[in-house]
């Protein structure tokens, strides 16, 4: 079977993707690996073999972009496992596995994109993971399943051509949070725009920041929090009951024990010495249960498939739980967690890249069976 890893991308996650992706096809075995790296405008190349073998044989590097005209990838809607085209010829490739974080990749695009061509592909589909990127409909749907989340407020650009609503709005968030407060995009990820506000002049700055990336912006109250993550793999529409493959499966939590200010950029990918990470976390058998029951009903609110990282607050003050964010192709980094809490419960990084490539091809099969027209 050939695995398709698709890297890269038009996000201001590129960087990540290019060491996530290197260490996902380090660790998929048993199947024939095909590169195609997106550069930052967009445009797909197919990347020589010689790039796979370096990566292999270098546990530490990551990922490059060749950008050879000849190289480059068309896609042809409908062609299934022949919708990927390189220089007139097509290449045959049975799953996509993408490791695109961000825009343009983990936002429901590139899945329209697979589901036009109508070829498998591991992960959430169109709108799981268009939800599950913005930030603000992620929390409206948390909400109406009973899951609680941080507190917060989403401005829209529009709000800023309304001076007074804009003042009016503010004010109100000041008077009800109180400082400090967070400010993050709707839809970034890899805590891109993200800032931490302790008055009123860092939180204009903030919002200036934030919507450099986004035209819907969350100010949320901050929280004195310890950050426990979890990660989870199913299918949750379709799976059997009991199925090894595609059960909604949550597994052992994590804590990030952050030495910066809050869990930055620098300290989730620059920084090997940004964060602390305590697998299990150092909490009740209770409340990890808890943890973990709470990840899988909020996978299958959100109707999740293939991967998630679901991230929690537990506030030091109050010992309240916030389910923080759903990150539907979380980091796979030698400092990433979802491996890591993978692992920790006994399914290694190889094991975890074949249960994904499978659950894709089971949820593919099925799919496939339904009705499209009379």
């Amino acid at each position: 079977m050939t695995v398709a890893v698709l890297y890269g991308g038009r996000s201001g996650e590129h960087e990540v993707s290019l060491v996530s992706a290197a260490a996902v096809a380090r660790n998929i075995t048993n199947h024939k690996i095909i590169l195609i790296g997106i550069n930052k405008d967009g445009l797909w190349f197919l990347q020589d073999e010689n790039e796979y073998k370096r990566i292999c044989a270098d546990e530490s590097a990551k990922l490059s972009i060749a950008e050879k005209d000849s190289n480059r990838i068309s896609v042809v809607p409908g062609a299934k496992t022949q919708a990927f085209f390189v220089n007139g010829k097509a290449l045959k490739i049975d799953v996509v596995f993408p490791v695109l974080h961000g825009t343009f990749g983990e936002d429901g695009t590139v899945q329209g994109l697979f589901e036009m061509a109508d070829i498998p592909y591991v992960g959430c589909g169109v709108l799981a993971s268009a939800v599950t990127m913005d930030k603000e409909k992620t929390k409206l749907i948390l909400e109406q399943a009973g899951i609680k989340t941080v507190p917060f407020v989403c401005l829209r650009r529009s709000d800023l051509m309304n001076s007074d609503r804009y003042d009016a709005t503010i004010k109100q968030i000041i008077q009800e949070f109180g400082f400090p407060l967070f400010v993050k995009p709707c839809n970034a990820g890899s805590s891109d725009g993200a800032s931490k506000a302790e008055n009123e002049k860092q939180l204009s700055v903030a919002l200036m920041d934030a919507f450099n990336w986004d035209n819907k912006v969350l100010i949320e109250k901050a929280i004195n929090a310890r950050e426990i993550e979890c990660s989870v793999t199913g299918n949750s529409v379709t799976a059997p009951e009991g199925d090894d493959i595609e059960s909604v499966t949550a597994y052992m939590p994590g804590e990030i024990l952050p030495s910066h200010q809050f869990y930055d950029y620098d300290a989730k990918y620059n920084d090997p010495s940004g964060a602390s990470l305590l697998i299990p976390a150092d909490l009740k058998e209770e409340n990890i249960e808890k943890i973990r029951k709470i990840a899988v009903n909020a996978y299958k609110a959100l109707d999740l498939s293939g991967l998630s990282r679901i991230d929690f607050f537990i506030d030091k003050d109050t010992n309240k739980l916030y389910l923080n964010e759903v990150n539907s192709i979380p980091g796979f980094t030698s400092i990433s967690m979802f491996p890591k809490m993978c692992e920790a419960a006994g399914l290694p990084f190889k094991d975890l890249t074949e249960l994904l490539i499978q659950e894709a091809l089971r949820l593919y099969k099925i799919k496939a069976s339904l009705k499209t027209s009379r």
